[in-house]
């Protein structure tokens, strides 16, 4: 390795401790494909990765939202995506991202807003 090689390491190791939280909201479907009509065992295996990653998420009837730093969450995602992949299944995957610098608590806080926006509104 020559000193380039190094001077550029190192930079890359103290970008890593420097790393700024960029909150990250993604709504994500992952499914195999040609399995038959019934998805709910695949998918219980995709959202078990992704509830054992520690990561705030809830799970809907079409998607499961995570919420986090954007490094964590795309890692999620490929880790999620991968137990069905590594397994040999064509995976689909439909992910929506909101990445919002600055913000935390957006999966909750949302849709909040949106209810006292509409409980101002029959008020009036």
């Amino acid at each position: 390795m020559d000193n380039h090689d190094k001077d550029t390491e190192n930079s890359h190791d103290n970008n890593a401790h420097d790393h700024k939280y960029v909150n990250t909201l993604a709504a994500l479907a992952i499914a195999p494909s040609g399995v038959g009509e019934e998805l709910s065992e695949y998918v219980a295996e995709v959202v078990r990765v992704i509830r054992e990653s520690g990561l705030h998420n809830e799970t809907h009837s079409m998607f499961t939202e995570i919420e986090g730093d954007y490094d964590e969450v795309m890692a999620v995602v490929r880790k999620a995506t991968m137990v069905l992949a590594e397994k040999g299944y064509r995976t689909g995957v439909s992910l929506k991202l909101d990445i919002r610098p600055g913000f935390t608590e957006q999966m909750n806080r949302k849709p909040a807003l949106v209810d006292e926006i509409l409980a101002k509104s029959t008020q009036q």
